[in-house]
């Protein structure tokens, strides 16, 4: 029981911190300091950008000239040293997965699946510095960090459940039909090809492209150019902050994203819609009301972001509004979805 406790515990830390790495990370690149240190993974060679501060020689990046702006630099490397914290954790939660196998308090090939993938988001880090802010890296890096937090929260609802029913009696999501758990997974799937539309839409800096609603430069329909707004390989050696791509490009970015947020709130509505009819049990409604209420938040801040102006907090809630939106789906599908008894293996 300590060790599923610990286990517990650790999973959770890593989620609080992971939900954390994602809102700092978005905060970084929406006040672009996404290149605060342009090298990796220390800042203009040294841990610190305060001792790279104090170091002349190095107050200047060598390859491109960049000057050291502390401000940028601070936030990009606690960025950087949030995200190695979490790094560590995932490899404890791994290490106990294998350690205590045989009482099976954490799945071992999951943990396992969850330490591979923040190693590749750190590779992804480092491209994202490396190659200047290359759109297609940043999007991959956005997704990959939101992936680690989706497994992480996964985790922690199945560790849980597993806490809360007991095994093996009272694991079936009983009270729900098929057709629920359908709808809540092409929520999920529509959801994330969104938040992906969001991850390319920043990364390429179309969000400006369109500041009025519902309209897009006063039209409905203005002149977009979707062919480069979709092209997703670009040259390296080239300074991406700011981005490159022309207005119709960029227009053609949001105007994508906005619709992708229609079809993704009919999918959420429909699949929360589904969750409410259910019988029982009553997590499921919960989680029902849970998606709605999120997705009511996150349409409120984006077009209060547009009427706005797009000021930075706003910017910054919004794709922590994303975040929680993600996590509220993956409750319900979690609450769908019958609950696999994980039973000590014998001596």
């Amino acid at each position: 029981m300590r060790h599923a406790t610990l286990a517990r515990a650790v999973a959770l830390l890593a989620f609080l911190l992971c939900l954390g790495v994602v809102v700092l990370g978005a905060y970084v690149r929406l006040s672009d300091a996404g290149l605060g240190c342009p090298d990796w993974p220390g800042c203009y060679g040294h841990l610190t950008p305060a001792a790279a501060a104090a170091d002349q020689h190095t107050a200047v990046d060598p390859l491109d000239g960049r000057p050291l702006q502390i401000g940028k630099a601070w936030r990009e490397m606690v960025h950087r040293y949030a995200a190695g914290t979490l790094a560590l954790l995932i490899a404890w939660l791994a290490a106990m997965a294998i350690a205590w196998r045989r009482e099976r308090v954490l799945p071992r090939a999951y943990t396992l699946g969850l330490l591979g993938i923040i190693l590749v988001q750190a590779s992804l880090g480092m491209l994202t510095v490396t190659w200047q802010l290359t759109p297609l890296i940043v999007t991959l890096h956005l997704l990959f960090g939101l992936t680690t937090l989706a497994l992480l929260w996964w985790l922690v609802l199945t560790l849980w459940r597993h806490r809360a029913d007991g095994w093996p009696e009272r694991t079936r999501a009983r009270g729900v039909s098929g057709g629920a758990r359908a709808l809540a997974a092409v929520a999920l799937l529509v959801l994330a090809g969104q938040i992906a539309l969001g991850g390319w839409t920043s990364s390429n800096y179309a969000a400006l492209a369109c500041p009025d609603v519902p309209t897009c430069q006063g039209s409905f329909w203005p002149h977009a150019n979707f062919r480069a707004g979709f092209t997703l390989w670009h040259p390296l050696n080239v300074d991406y902050e700011g981005g490159v791509l022309a207005g119709p490009a960029r227009v053609a970015i949001q105007l994508v994203h906005r619709l992708g947020a229609l079809v993704t709130t009919a999918a959420l509505l429909c699949a929360a819609a589904a969750a409410l009819r259910a019988a029982r049990p009553a997590n499921v409604r919960r989680a029902g009301v849970l998606v709605i209420v999120l997705l009511a938040l996150q349409l409120t801040i984006g077009v209060s972001m547009v009427l706005r102006g797009f000021p930075l907090w706003l910017a910054t809630a919004h794709n922590a509004g994303a975040a929680l939106l993600l996590l509220g789906t993956l409750t319900l599908n979690r609450a769908l979805t019958p609950l696999r008894p994980l039973r000590p293996l014998r001596a």
